[in-house]
């Protein structure tokens, strides 16, 4: 890559810069020059506007990877899920900063910026988004409707804050 593409392109590579269509609303990532959910796709032309995510979203799926990629060997096992965003575009990436038997569906993550590797003798850093979870993994949840948990002492006998 040139290194004049290189700093061009930096902006969009750390950034979760996508883009809006101002006809339908919809949010795009990566950016796109036309929307494909207008009706009439002309109507997007020159109509698409850049848009900042933010990063938050929720794990829809994910898979716990053991036999990893080339030069992702020393990270196994790890999880990589799709990843909602609350402005709706779906992104994949790895989850970090938890254990992969912690990582459920509905699991609250926000996107971070890490490094991905090391190009060539220069060491050229190359970084991406992953995504943490933004609450404390605490195994999987319960099934809806289930009954609240017991507490191991009753009320009664647990110590009162003083008035």
């Amino acid at each position: 890559m040139s290194i004049a593409r290189f700093w061009r392109e930096t902006p969009r590579r750390y950034n979760l810069g996508g883009s809006k269509c101002t006809n339908c609303s919809t949010v795009y990532f990566p950016p796109r020059a036309v929307c494909p959910e207008c009706t009439h796709h002309r109507q997007s032309i020159e109509k698409m506007v850049p848009f900042q995510l933010s990063g938050d979203g929720e794990v829809l799926s994910f898979t716990v990877v053991h036999d990893p990629a080339q030069g992702f060997e020393m990270q196994v096992p790890y999880v990589v899920a799709l990843v909602e965003t609350v402005e709706g575009p779906i992104l994949t990436g790895q989850v970090v900063d938890v254990d992969p038997p912690e990582v459920r569906i509905g699991l609250q993550v926000h996107a971070t910026f890490r490094k991905l590797r090391e190009e060539g003798k220069a060491g050229v850093i190359h970084y991406g988004y992953k995504f943490a979870p933004t609450e404390e993994p605490s195994g999987p949840s319960p099934p809806r409707g289930s009954p609240a948990p017991i507490p191991a002492e009753p009320p009664s006998a647990q110590p009162r804050a003083p008035a």
